[in-house]
């Protein structure tokens, strides 16, 4: 498990320090975190730990696991994970989180460190804090249980102002001696982002940073950003459907976090394919499809079989054309670059529903065995 996640971290790593200049948003490392979840097969040992929802009976679930992922706005791949039990003290999303802290840069006189584009389940006041103090800057949607007040603060603008947010009480999961090293107070900047296109569900939304200098970071620079933390959405969806990741197939825990890792290895070598492939063609990452570039990939592995370097005959070919079997590829994924473009539709609008039907068959509301006893003795109703 371990050699795995390092080989997938510094794949990740590696292509991060390749990607150009101009990529980095004003210069950060800029990372979306998002939490996901992940089913397995119902075995006692996976049971034990990752159990399944109280709200399910014994038997008739599966095992859950919660899992909170760090990835690159850059080039989309998984930069961390952490992952724990669904329900149970200290395994909620934020706290994952914190168990990735160490994954985190940051910023000095020469770099700009790493900024982490969040949605509001991380506004909390705790959470900013510590990632101030770690020296990581932030861009998340204000908490849900904080209102926004336009009249108070430092204004920079219209619904843009700087306000100071004073520290709560000490929450049970923080000790003491590093609760007294957090500042009496935090100030964050706020500004309303109107959301004005047709369809959309949410009108307006308040979005709290730290960056506070609103001439270099301007209202419709922070919307912008913010508007980019919906790719992790798109890159979950790429894990755990794409990928067919949703549902894990081993038998026990730490196999079942094995082949985790070894599909995300999986993910972020195809996403260096696509950030080749950017590179050449001029293009992002994002506007390049994940699907296809699987699809061509694996195809080029079946090819691979049939090419070596041994020169082809002159008469075919002139000996200083001669091509190689990992020119050939390359070739391939760069194609896949030019042709394979998410369509760009920035505004779409599509309602919450499917047009196929569910599966006709009913849930299993007993256990199998219980069923299967009773198909047996002629009943087909459990009454």
């Amino acid at each position: 498990e371990g050699v795995v996640r390092r080989l997938a971290e510094g794949v990740a790593e590696r292509c991060e320090a390749a990607v150009p200049d101009d990529w980095k948003w004003r210069g950060f490392r800029t990372l979306l975190i998002d939490g996901t979840t992940l089913s397995m097969p119902d075995t006692e040992a996976n049971q034990a730990e990752y159990p399944q929802p109280t709200s399910q009976a014994e038997g008739l679930g599966f095992p859950i696991m919660r899992a909170v992922a760090l990835m690159s706005l850059a080039t989309g791949m998984a930069v961390a994970l952490a992952t724990g039990p669904y329900a149970g003290k200290e395994t909620g999303e934020t706290a994952l989180f914190r168990t990735l802290f160490e994954k985190l840069r940051r910023g000095d006189e020469l770099s700009h460190g790493d900024l982490v584009l969040a949605d509001r389940y991380y506004g909390g006041w705790f959470m900013l804090a510590l990632l101030q103090a770690l020296g990581v800057q932030f861009v998340t949607r204000l908490h849900q249980h904080r209102t926004a007040d336009f009249t108070r603060g430092k204004r920079l603008g219209k619904k843009d102002h700087i306000v100071t947010w004073a520290k709560p009480p000490k929450p049970e999961w923080l000790d003491q001696e590093a609760y007294d090293r957090l500042p009496a107070q935090l100030e964050v900047r706020e500004l309303e982002v109107r959301v004005d296109i047709p369809g959309f569900r949410t009108e307006s939304l308040v979005v709290v940073t730290s960056l506070l200098d609103g001439s270099v970071y301007t209202h419709a620079d922070i919307a912008a950003l913010y508007r980019q933390r919906w790719l992790i959405e798109l890159h979950l969806r790429d894990i755990k459907s794409t990928m067919q990741l949703d549902i894990l197939r081993r038998t026990r825990p730490e196999y079942v976090r094995q082949e985790l890792w070894t599909g995300l290895l999986a993910y972020n070598l195809v996403r260096q394919s696509l950030l080749q492939s950017a590179i050449a063609s001029g293009r992002r990452p994002h506007q390049l499809s994940f699907a296809s570039a699987l699809q061509m990939l694996a195809n080029t592995w079946v090819l691979a079989a049939f090419l070596n370097d041994a020169p082809v005959p002159p008469h075919t070919t002139p000996p200083h054309t001669v091509i190689s079997a990992h020119e050939r590829l390359t070739a391939l994924r760069i194609l896949n670059g030019h042709t394979h473009l998410v369509g760009d539709r920035p505004n779409r609008v599509e309602p919450r529903a499917a047009k196929r039907r569910p599966s006709v068959l009913a849930l299993l509301t007993e256990l199998r065995t219980a069923a299967r006893d009773r198909l047996k003795a002629g009943r087909t109703s459990k009454s």
